[in-house]
């Protein structure tokens, strides 16, 4: 399991102060890629900027789609807009990819098969790992986590000790609040419309 699995899992299993928005989890979806990829040494930052290594094979789609969708030419991607450009669709890719195999409902999915309310919070390897990591407190995945709004019963014992950690981590920090400022203006944009044609 990657750690955008295991994240994609606390956001439906475990609760937050509110639903998480797909927008949001697609942000922390590309960090948690890159987090794994720095893990794997196929890429290293510069800064803030994303230098890719030798292709590595991970054995995973998505986190290979993401290796090779990496900026190779200098100057090379920041890491806000790497959240930016990779992120978009990414819940929706993550989800399709673990029902598909099976890890949501419990069984692998099969052409216009329904699924019932057990079956999308059916017991599974992926969603055991995912909840072994998040109840042990894991500082990578509760920082991420947290970027969503969804906190532990306490906090993490360490943080990441890894300084290019942190930098993604602060970066899916900022996309975040940066797209909820985005939402919060269109809202106030949306009801300033409505008043307009209300008004007698």
């Amino acid at each position: 399991m990657t750690t955008p699995q295991d994240l994609f899992l606390v956001s439906l299993d475990v609760p937050g102060e509110r639903p998480v928005e797909q927008g949001d989890l697609s942000l922390a979806l590309a960090g948690a890629e890159l987090i794994d990829l720095l893990g794997t040494r196929a890429l290293t930052l510069d800064g803030e900027r994303i230098v890719p290594g030798s292709p590595l094979a991970t054995g995973e789609r998505l986190l290979d789609e993401a290796q090779s969708a990496l900026v190779r030419q200098e100057p090379y991607e920041k890491v806000e807009d790497w959240l930016w450009r990779r992120g978009e669709g990414l819940a929706v890719a993550y989800g399709d990819a673990l029902e598909s195999a099976g890890q949501l409902s419990g069984k692998r999915r099969h052409w216009l098969s329904l699924r019932s309310a057990d079956e999308l919070h059916a017991d599974t390897p992926a969603r055991r790992h995912a909840a072994d990591r998040w109840w042990s407190h894991e500082p990578v995945l509760t920082g991420l986590a947290a970027t969503l709004r969804i906190q532990t019963d306490r906090p993490a014992e360490e943080e990441p000790d890894d300084e290019s950690v942190v930098t993604v981590l602060l970066a899916v920090g900022d996309a975040v609040t940066e797209l909820e400022a985005v939402r919060e203006r269109r809202r106030i944009e949306n009801v300033a419309f409505d008043n307009i044609w209300r008004a007698p």
